[in-house]
């Protein structure tokens, strides 16, 4: 299954097209998709701590998208890096 992952925040910095597609088993699991992404963040932007990406979020159009979950199946999905300030 490919999966295309919007990318915001600092996650940008990992592609200058704001997104990655990845390929991944179908019926994968957002925990999967996360490693997945994690593996391919050290390999091509190693500015780009994997602990960051292990902290954000997958959302769906509509919801946030916990580790448990299967990745939807239109593959389509955004990380949300956490944010702060005031």
């Amino acid at each position: 299954m490919k999966v295309r992952i919007a990318l915001f925040g600092a996650l940008r910095d990992a592609d200058s097209r704001g997104f990655i597609e990845l390929d991944v088993p179908d019926q994968s699991t957002i925990a999967t998709l996360r490693e997945a992404l994690q593996h391919h963040v050290r390999d091509h932007a190693p500015a780009i701590s994997s602990s960051l990406v292990q902290r954000s979020a997958f959302a769906s159009e509509d919801e946030i998208l916990h580790n448990h979950r299967a990745v939807p199946e239109n593959g389509q999905l955004a990380i949300l890096p956490p944010v702060s300030g005031g």
